[in-house]
């Protein structure tokens, strides 16, 4: 962002709608499209397996589904209807949970029976085992 002073009071008032406008439009964007949004993911690589985090905070560790199917890792996160209480007024809302899926094609070396998760502190940790390499055994040849 760059900072101008300008004394021209009608320039900055046009200026600062302007810069409003567009500083704030991928939040506006999002906002508006929460239904295709889905929830940011870290994988991190280790020797021994990749390790893939899924930001949902909030939600229940019950209301996520994972799968594998022809090389596919799926995560799904299915969004369970909430009761109506009319005792209870919600007089403002800013946070909703929204159903999601996403899905990662797995490298040929992840091992995908020990594929393990948890869900802890908002986040979904999906442990991906890479498969061990089974090198050949040294073998001495003798010279005849």
């Amino acid at each position: 962002m760059t900072f101008v002073k300008t004394n021209y009071p009608a320039k900055r008032g046009f200026d600062s709608l302007f810069n409003e406008f567009f500083n704030n439009l991928p939040a506006t964007w999002e906002t508006a499209n929460e239904g295709f949004a889905s929830p940011k993911v870290n994988i991190h690589e280790t020797k021994d397996a990749y390790h893939l985090e899924v930001l949902a905070a909030g939600r229940n560790k019950e209301d996520f589904k994972i799968s594998t199917d022809n090389g596919l890792l799926t995560i799904s996160y299915e969004k369970k209807d909430e009761t109506k209480n009319d005792d209870y007024k919600t007089v403002r809302r800013e946070f909703t949970f929204r159903s999601f899926k996403r899905s990662f094609n797995l490298d040929e070396t992840v091992d995908a029976d020990k594929i393990e998760a948890k869900y802890e502190k908002g986040v979904l940790k999906v442990l991906l085992p890479k498969k061990e390499v089974v090198k050949p055994a040294a073998k001495e040849i003798n010279i005849q």
